[in-house]
């Protein structure tokens, strides 16, 4: 049986109130929150599954970056390390294209696909659009993203994103927020990262599995910022993950929900 982590028990605990105000992503999401000219520049360390659905945790370091121009634009600030151009359609909406940084699924970080010598999907890019619009729900700044991203290896498919971000708290120093996105896979990804061919399962004891088109994921996280001076924040996350659909069905998939946890510093430049 697959295990999976309790949310509603986990987010209402005192440990993730704490950490929505202590920890956070850089909240550059809320474009209302930071002037478009600022820019962060950062590094944090993450602890995250194997894979999505893996018993295996690990631990590695990632990028904090936040640049908007006119109309190049890098960043973290909205679940993946992306950079492309964007142009404004009306104030607050925005259209644009990207290539993002998309992980792999590597056997030697998990104990499961090493015992069963499953091959590596390699870290590879995407390309894609996206259109985001970035307004206020009463004195809460939200954002809302529809992002389409494929894959540069064709063979690994496509997939798309809805993420809504909602502000919770703020004050001169500290800014917290909330965050909910369903992740969708086209066949191809599905089958690339959660299929069983026939001879994997021949070689393996694995069932053989097709993993089709549909909803891959979904997910709720708590997020927030400190500034700690003129130049510096402090900033990271903490986010539930769900799997769902036939990713949930998978043989791949030990359990159906993750944990990710960041915690990061940042500095910021003005321009």
């Amino acid at each position: 049986m697959k295990s999976s982590t309790c949310w509603p028990s986990f987010f209402a605990s005192p440990l993730a109130r704490a950490l929505a105000l202590v920890l956070g992503a850089p909240l550059a999401a809320f474009a209302q929150t930071l002037p478009q000219d600022t820019i962060l520049l950062g590094a944090g360390v993450r602890t995250r599954p194997a894979y999505d659905g893996s018993a295996s945790q690990r631990e590695d370091l990632i990028p904090v970056v936040r640049y908007y121009g006119k109309p190049w634009f890098a960043r973290t600030t909205q679940g993946v390390l992306e950079g492309g151009a964007r142009l404004e359609l009306a104030p607050g909406l925005n259209a644009g294209a990207q290539i993002a940084y998309e992980a792999g699924r590597l056997t030697s970080e998990s104990d499961f696909l090493r015992n069963r010598n499953l091959p590596d999907i390699n870290p590879g890019a995407s390309f894609g659009l996206h259109i985001e619009w970035d307004g206020k729900l009463g004195p809460a700044p939200v954002s809302l993203l529809a992002r389409g991203r494929r894959h540069m290896n064709f063979d690994h498919g496509a997939r798309a994103d809805l993420r809504l971000t909602v502000g919770i708290y703020g004050d001169e120093r500290v800014l917290a927020g909330v965050f909910v996105q369903g992740t969708w896979a086209n066949t191809k990804s599905g089958q690339s990262f959660y299929g069983v061919t026939q001879q994997q399962s021949a070689a393996t004891g694995l069932s053989a599995f097709d993993a089709r088109s549909g909803p891959l994921f979904a997910s709720i996280g708590l997020l927030g910022s400190i500034d700690l001076g003129r130049e510096w924040l402090a900033v990271g996350s903490v986010e539930g993950r769900r799997l769902q659909g036939d990713a949930a069905h998978s043989p791949l998939a030990e359990r159906t929900s993750n944990t990710y946890l960041s915690v990061g510093l940042a500095y910021r430049f003005r321009t």
